[in-house]
């Protein structure tokens, strides 16, 4: 069954650009399963119709608070006790000040007074108003109250500027979501996650790497968020936003993450070594740019610390998951990690197949322990995630039965 099944959504739609983006939250959280209803005040009128939310929503959307029809039966009351939770996305600058006011001159923020149901707040404004000490001590208060914020998102905006406060993406939105009514079987668990690519510095504008996206280990990260364990991401350099919750540590070298993963790991119940982390690192890193002089250059490599495996041999031990990325024979080589770096589980891809593994947004992986071996088939990488945190958590709930 789905996460959202059955779960019942009130949509706030405030008055900013970003309301043209809500028919496709409307209908992509309806498609988890999820039912939709749309509450709209007059500013967000002005960006998008009442007639298309209520096309895609199936219901009619409710815009007034003096409705004498929706009234009589005490609408925003019964809206306000029908929610399993409170979506408010965009949510401008100015209705985030009058929810924090406790102001109730409209549907919506009368509703947000009336209901005992949890509100998620997604902003979405001009980066400057976002700043704006009026509206960080708004979202400060609502934090302190238990309203969960959700975002904002960096980048273009419709202004021209570029900075904090876009809404999230609507597939974010869905994944909060989703992430906020699933089981959170992982309480209480701490999880340091590595995610992808190491840069080695040749001289100070030369690097060896590899292709490494991330992909795959911010989808674990997201997967572990959302079964409510505390999540640490040490992450080479990507393209990618980290998962709102979890605490990121930026790192270029094997060398940083080397040292930061021994760091993370003394208080860690679960290690997942997710990263490409480079073999091998120059043995002398040239302090000027190395000048084009010769058909040949060599260069002398030394290797680098095996994160994993230190982590593996600590006296305490957090549950250590390792990642073999190979491109032939690859029961043989990830079960002689497995076995060698002393892991409790390892997941093997097969990255020589096409749509699959380094910068591919699918995966397939097979997980091994010391007495067997599971397949996750192909499938999008947030959803082999999934499958492969319940995983390691079935395995670590076995361990820890057996040694208490």
């Amino acid at each position: 069954m789905q996460i959202l099944q059955d779960k019942k959504i009130v949509l706030g739609i405030t008055g900013g650009i970003a309301a043209y983006k809500t028919p496709e939250l409307v209908r992509r959280l309806k498609d988890q399963g999820a039912d939709v209803r749309v509450v709209m005040t007059d500013g967000a009128k002005a960006f998008i119709t009442p007639l298309t939310l209520q096309a895609v929503s199936g219901h009619q959307v409710s815009d007034s608070l003096l409705d004498t029809q929706a009234e009589l039966a005490m609408g925003h009351i019964e809206l306000a006790k029908w929610a399993d939770l409170v979506l408010i996305a965009p949510a401008t600058a100015d209705v985030i000040a009058r929810i924090r006011a406790g102001m109730a001159n409209d549907l919506l923020t009368t509703l947000c007074l009336a209901t005992s149901a949890p509100i998620a707040i997604a902003p979405a404004m001009n980066q400057q108003m976002w700043h704006a000490k009026a509206t960080q001590e708004n979202i400060a208060a609502l934090t302190a109250w238990g309203m969960h914020i959700w975002g904002p998102g960096a980048g273009e905006q419709a202004c021209g500027d570029i900075g904090l406060g876009r809404m999230l993406e609507v597939e974010e939105l869905v994944n909060l979501t989703s992430d906020f009514f699933a089981d959170k079987y992982l309480e209480n668990q701490h999880w340091v996650i590595t995610a992808g690519p190491t840069r080695e510095p040749i001289d100070p504008v030369r690097y060896i790497s590899n292709h490494s996206s991330g992909k795959m280990g911010y989808a674990i990260a997201r997967a572990a968020l959302s079964a409510g364990a505390k999540v640490t991401l040490i992450s080479g350099p990507v393209a990618l936003e980290a998962p709102i919750g979890c605490q990121l540590i930026q790192v270029t070298s094997a060398d940083e993450m080397h040292q930061a993963a021994l760091a993370q790991a003394t208080d860690c119940t679960t290690f997942v070594a997710c990263a490409a982390v480079a073999d091998y690192k120059v043995a002398n890193i040239a302090s000027e740019k190395i000048k084009k002089t010769n058909d040949a250059m060599q260069l002398a490599l030394v290797k680098n610390h095996d994160i994993v495996a230190d982590v593996a041999q600590l006296k305490d031990k957090p549950f250590v998951v390792g990642f073999a990325a190979e491109t032939q024979d690859v029961e043989h080589y990830a079960r002689g990690k497995l076995m060698r770096k002393n892991l409790d589980l390892i997941a093997a891809n097969d990255v020589a197949k096409e749509n699959q593994g380094f910068n591919s947004n699918d995966n397939a992986l097979t997980v091994f322990s010391s007495i067997d071996k599971t397949e996750i088939p192909l499938a999008n990488k947030q959803q082999v995630a999934k499958q492969l945190v319940a995983l390691i958590n079935q395995h670590y709930q076995q361990k820890h039965k057996v040694n208490s």
